[in-house]
């Protein structure tokens, strides 16, 4: 079964994660490797990509006494395919959707006597 487009998204929201995908955009790589930029445990990167396996956006795979991760396109396309839907999103363009939605936040957040004229 495809993981849901709320599990890919909730995947995506956090920034960690997509500088993980980003870093797997040019190949395989081992976990420590992945880790190995954060300032953060690998205990703490090993959440990270355990819910980005279960989003279905990357695999891990034993090889030897090493687990490497693999990016899945597969999921990503299909929030892609959903965010074109709006016809205002390039594909897999997720930080110009970041802005979109930061930025519908603060307005609706905007006390009346702070909009601009």
């Amino acid at each position: 079964m495809a993981p849901s487009l709320d599990t890919v998204f909730s995947a995506l929201a956090d920034p960690t994660r997509r500088a993980i995908l980003n870093m797997l955009l040019e190949d395989d790589m081992a976990v420590t490797d992945v880790a190995e930029p954060f300032d953060i445990s690998l205990a703490a990167i090993s959440k990270h990509l355990v819910i980005l396996s279960k989003a279905g956006l990357i695999a891990q795979e034993k090889r030897g006494r090493v687990k490497w991760c693999k990016l899945q396109p597969d999921a990503m396309r299909a929030a892609s395919v959903w965010m074109q839907g709006f016809g205002q999103f390039e594909p897999v363009n997720l930080d110009a959707f970041e802005r979109f939605l930061e930025g519908e936040l603060s307005d609706q957040q905007m006390p009346a006597s702070d909009t601009p004229e």
